[in-house]
């Protein structure tokens, strides 16, 4: 049985929070305050909460010979669920930080990858592999 992860971070504001969070990526709220709301996360907890100041986030990881948001955090989808929020990041006109690309093509860990900004600048990326069961490959 997998298990689902809670993870608490700081955003600037709640109202751009539920607007990205919600309408752009699709995740149904859970319990709020006046300082922080829950969501569903793709099956996850996520708390934004109101009560510090946002973490700078940096392009210095390196994967690929690219630059990537760190910290980031994010969650790992069904192939045809990464192809689907793509489209809805698309839609909604929200810029990718990196977009969307297949890593890795043609190996056991071949991947689709995206990373985008929430409004706060917090980093996230979305993954998928297209055989999951080697997301733990080397």
């Amino acid at each position: 049985m997998t298990r689902a992860f809670h993870f608490a971070f700081i955003v600037k504001d709640l109202a751009s929070t539920r607007r990205f969070y919600r309408d752009v990526l699709g995740c149904r709220e859970g319990r709020s305050t006046e300082t922080w709301v829950d969501f569903d996360f793709f099956g996850n907890q996520i708390s934004a909460h109101t009560s510090g100041a946002v973490m700078k986030t940096e392009n210095t990881g390196h994967v690929d010979g690219i630059a990537v948001p760190m910290p980031h955090f994010g969650t790992i989808l069904e192939w045809d669920e990464f192809a689907a929020l793509a489209e809805r990041i698309r839609a909604s006109k929200h810029p990718f930080v990196i977009d969307p690309r297949i890593r890795y093509a043609g190996q056991p860990g071949e991947q689709a990858t995206m990373f985008l900004l929430d409004p706060s600048g917090n980093a996230l990326e979305f993954k998928s592999f297209r055989n999951p069961e080697h997301v733990f490959t080397a």
